[in-house]
C-alpha cells in the first residue's frame, strides 16, 4: 500500500474535502435545483410516459422499476463529472492543486480529498432525489432510506474511475472520450431501463462483470423494491474491490502526472 502512496494520506485530506464543499455552498441555488428537477422529468417522460406503453417489468410498474436507476445514474454522474471535468479544471487550469501541495498538504490529500468530495456530490444528489421518488410512490420504506449511505460507496466508486481518466487526459477535451465511449453505454446498457436478463447471456455476465453502474443500479433496486438475493452480495464486494483498485491507481497515477 505505501508503494501507491496510501501511507501519505492524513488529515489533510478533510481541508481539501472542506474547500470544495465551502465552493459548493457558495452556488447552493444552482446545485440543488437539478437533483429536484431530473426525477421528475424522467419520472414523467419515461416512467408515466413510456410506462403507458410498457406497464410492468417482471410484475413491477414501470415508474418502479426506473426509480433506483435515476437515483444510480445521478450518483454516477454527479460524482465521475465532479472528478474528471471539475478535478481538471482545478488541476490545470485553475492550479488549485499546485497551491494546496505548495503547503504541507500531500498530494495523496489532495487526490484522496477530491474523491471523497465527488462521492459526497453524489451522495448529496441521491439525498435530494429520494423526497421526490417518495412523493411519487415509486419506492419502498423505510428500506429506501438506505439509497443515502449507499450513494457514499457507489460515489466512491465513480469518483475513483474519474480521477484515474484525469490524471492520463492530455487535455479537457479528450474527457469526452471517457463520458461517450464509458458513461454513456452504462446509462444504457446497465439495467437501467430494461432488465439485463433480455440480453443475451454473454452480455448479462459482461454488465455484471464490466459495468460498475450494473452492480450499482442493482443493489439499488433491491432496496427499493426491499427485494434482497445473494446476487446483492456479489454486487457489494465488487463494488468494494474495484473501488478499492481504481482509489490505488488513481493515486499513483496523479503522482506521476503532478510531480514533475
Amino acid at each position: 500500500m505505501a508503494h501507491f502512496g496510501l501511507s501519505q494520506v492524513t488529515r489533510g485530506t478533510l481541508y481539501v474535502w472542506r474547500r470544495n464543499w465551502d465552493a459548493f455552498i457558495k452556488t447552493y441555488r444552482v446545485n440543488f435545483i437539478p437533483p429536484f428537477v431530473e426525477p421528475l422529468l424522467y419520472l414523467l417522460a419515461l416512467g408515466y410516459g413510456l410506462g403507458a406503453f410498457v406497464e410492468t417489468i417482471d410484475g413491477i410498474p414501470y415508474p418502479q422499476f426506473i426509480a433506483p436507476a435515476l437515483v444510480s445514474i445521478s450518483v454516477m454522474y454527479s460524482a465521475f463529472f465532479e472528478c474528471t471535468y471539475s478535478s481538471f479544471v482545478r488541476m490545470y487550469y485553475q492550479k488549485t492543486f499546485d497551491a494546496i501541495i505548495a503547503t504541507p498538504i500531500s498530494i495523496e490529500d489532495v487526490i484522496t480529498g477530491e474523491i471523497l468530495w465527488g462521492a459526497t456530490r453524489g451522495t448529496i444528489y441521491a439525498t435530494l432525489m429520494l423526497p421526490v421518488l417518495i412523493a411519487f410512490g415509486v419506492v419502498d420504506l423505510p428500506t429506501s432510506f438506505l439509497l443515502i449511505p449507499f450513494a457514499l460507496p457507489a460515489g466512491l466508486l465513480f469518483a475513483s474511475i474519474g480521477m484515474c481518466f484525469t490524471a492520463i487526459t492530455p487535455g479537457i477535451d479528450a474527457l469526452n472520450y471517457p463520458s461517450f465511449l464509458f458513461i454513456t453505454p452504462m446509462f444504457l446498457f446497465s439495467g437501467t431501463f430494461f432488465p439485463l436478463d433480455i440480453l443475451p447471456e454473454a452480455l448479462q455476465y459482461f454488465a455484471l462483470g464490466f459495468l460498475p453502474l450494473a452492480n450499482v443500479v442493482s443493489v439499488n433496486r433491491a432496496i427499493t423494491l426491499t427485494e434482497f438475493s445473494p446476487l446483492i452480495l456479489y454486487n457489494l464486494v465488487w463494488i468494494a474491490g474495484v473501488t478499492v483498485l481504481f482509489y490505488l491507481v488513481a493515486l499513483r497515477l496523479m503522482r506521476r502526472r503532478l510531480v514533475v
